[in-house]
């Protein structure tokens, strides 16, 4: 929000609904497929094998999608050019619809997903438990697509370059500063662990990280989910309404007491601290942390199970 002379700058929220026939699916994917050649990656000079392959990443993900080549081609910031207004967040994604009307790839149903118990017997260990709900989430999967694509637009728009505060990141300038010099592989990883995170909620698995990345993932996803309830825009009021409430809604202290093994990554965002992430550092030894150099933040947990190593990037 950019406040005008008088400090009165105020955000409004313009919520708006286009369809769009697509009348020849091999002109939009030939179309996304040249934009992703004319995409600038930033990458180091020696890393032109990395370059290609972002590249053809983003080939890929067009490939037989056109929702996918819409939502690359598409330009919501694009819709507004009034003087005295800047846009502050965008939000929108693509989804099918059918000729009648309804959509056919709506968001999922976390109704049926999280299927909480409401018994309220004494006996109930779910009951008297803590449950992961479908409102919260539904939440927490439209933050993470959110923060995902936060992620995989300053791939595309920084490449390998360090995070400074002269740029305008979407997302990598909340990562602690450790991670500020990562290059493009690094950061799509780091991208991926957000879709992960929101793969778990669509099975309705709770999103329980199994590496440094996805801890980091999922304590950005809280700390949006937190703000996007409290701001309006979580997706509540309109595709979320007709989920059923639950007196465990959208609690996202207990949610980071249960899906968190603990939260010692949060100290490397303390700079009087820094080396503290070294395995070899006596603090870490005596803390019993681990490795958390950010090569070591896609190595599973050893109580973990390990992801698919040949799940796909969606971007």
């Amino acid at each position: 929000m950019i406040e005008d002379d008088a400090g009165g700058g105020r955000r409004f929220k313009v919520s708006a609904e286009i369809e769009l026939d697509v009348i020849d699916s091999a002109a939009l994917e030939r179309a996304a497929l040249a934009y992703v050649d004319e995409m600038v990656f930033v990458v180091d000079e020696d890393s032109e094998q990395a370059q290609e392959e972002l590249r053809d990443a983003e080939r890929e993900g067009v490939v037989g999608d056109p929702a996918a080549a819409l939502s690359l081609l598409l330009d919501p910031d694009a819709v507004v050019s009034v003087e005295g207004v800047e846009v502050g967040g965008v939000r929108y994604s693509v989804g099918e619809v059918g000729a009648d009307g309804p959509s056919r790839t709506t968001v999922p149903d976390f109704a049926a997903v999280f299927d909480v118990c409401r018994c309220e017997r004494s006996s109930c260990e779910r009951c008297t438990g803590f449950q992961v709900t479908p409102r919260t989430g539904a939440v927490l999967w439209s933050m993470a697509g959110l923060l995902a694509d936060h992620a995989y637009d300053d791939v595309i728009e920084y490449g390998d370059d360090p995070v400074t505060a002269a740029s305008q990141w979407s997302l990598f300038d909340e990562f602690p500063r450790i991670t500020w010099g990562q290059n493009a592989i690094w950061r799509r990883q780091a991208a991926r662990a957000f879709d992960d995170l929101a793969e778990d909620l669509v099975a309705g698995r709770w999103p329980q990280p199994c590496c440094a990345a996805e801890e980091m993932a999922l304590h950005l996803v809280l700390r949006y989910a937190g703000d996007a309830v409290d701001d309006g825009w979580s997706g509540l009021e309109d595709d979320f309404k007709a989920l059923p409430e639950h007196s465990d809604d959208l609690d996202w202290d207990m949610l980071g007491e249960v899906l968190f093994q603990d939260i010692d990554i949060l100290e490397l965002f303390d700079p009087s601290r820094d080396g503290l992430e070294n395995p070899d550092d006596e603090e870490n030894r005596y803390l019993g942390m681990g490795d958390y150099t950010p090569p070591a933040w896609f190595t599973p947990f050893d109580n973990m199970s390990p992801r698919d190593p040949r799940r796909p990037f969606r971007r």
